[in-house]
C-alpha cells in the first residue's frame, strides 16, 4: 500500500498556518492529521501539552535528537526548541492517513533534505508585511518578541521560492479550500480515492 502524503505548511510566524490548518481539517473529508509537534517554549494561554504541542524541556528535547527520534528540529528565533517526532508520522502515512506538519522554514528544508520525493510543501504568506505586524501585535507579546519574530520572517519570506506551493492568506476559508485542492490532488497522485467534500 503507498504512503499517504506529507504534506508540509510553513510560513512566518503570525501568518495563520494554524488556523488555516485546522479550518482544512474541520471543513474536508480528507483522511487527514496535525501531527503535534514537540517545542521547549512555554505555554500560552488555553494551551494544553498533547493537543497543542509536546512541552518538553531542553534536556527532553536534546534526548530525543540524539536519538534520532525528531523527523526534524531546529532552534527557532535563537532561543526554543521546535521539532517533529517521528512517532507522530511514520504509523499514520502507513495506514492511509496523511500527516500534516506546520513547522518553520528550517524544520521544512530538513524534510525536503530527508524526503526529497515524498512530500509536498506549501508556504503560506501574508498579503503585506504590514499585516503580518499587526496580526503579531495582535497577540499581545512584548515588542521584543515581536521585532524578534518579524525579523525571522523577513529571512522566511526570502525563502519562500523554496517550497512547491505557494498560497497567500488573505481570507481564511479561501485559503483552506486552496490548501485542501493541492492535498486532494496529492492523494490521487499516489493512488488513493478521496471526496471531494464532507
Amino acid at each position: 500500500m503507498p504512503l499517504a502524503p506529507l504534506i508540509v505548511i510553513s510560513g512566518p510566524s503570525g501568518v495563520g498556518k494554524t488556523c488555516v490548518v485546522d479550518a482544512l481539517l474541520a471543513e474536508t473529508g480528507l483522511p487527514l492529521r496535525r501531527a503535534v509537534t514537540a517545542t521547549t517554549r512555554g505555554k500560552r494561554p488555553g494551551e494544553q501539552d498533547g493537543v497543542h504541542y509536546h512541552f518538553w524541556n531542553r534536556d527532553q528535547f536534546q534526548k530525543a535528537i540524539a536519538n534520532n527520534e525528531m523527523l526534524e528540529w531546529a532552534e527557532v528565533h535563537g532561543r526554543d526548541f521546535y521539532g517533529t517526532p517521528r512517532s507522530e508520522v511514520d504509523g499514520d502515512r502507513s495506514r492511509g492517513t496523511g500527516v500534516i506538519l506546520v513547522i518553520d522554514v528550517q524544520g521544512a528544508g530538513q524534510i525536503r533534505a530527508g524526503y526529497p520525493n515524498d512530500n509536498v510543501s506549501v508556504f503560506v504568506y501574508p498579503p503585506t508585511f504590514a499585516d503580518l505586524e499587526a496580526r503579531l501585535r495582535s497577540r499581545g507579546e512584548p515588542e521584543e518578541s515581536i521585532r524578534r519574530r518579524l525579523q525571522t520572517a523577513t529571512q522566511e519570506l526570502a525563502r519562500m521560492g523554496e517550497f512547491d506551493h505557494q498560497l497567500m492568506n488573505a481570507d481564511l476559508a479561501a485559503t483552506a479550500t486552496a490548501l485542501a485542492g493541492l492535498i486532494r490532488t496529492e492523494f490521487q497522485k499516489r493512488g488513493f480515492t478521496v471526496c471531494s467534500t464532507n
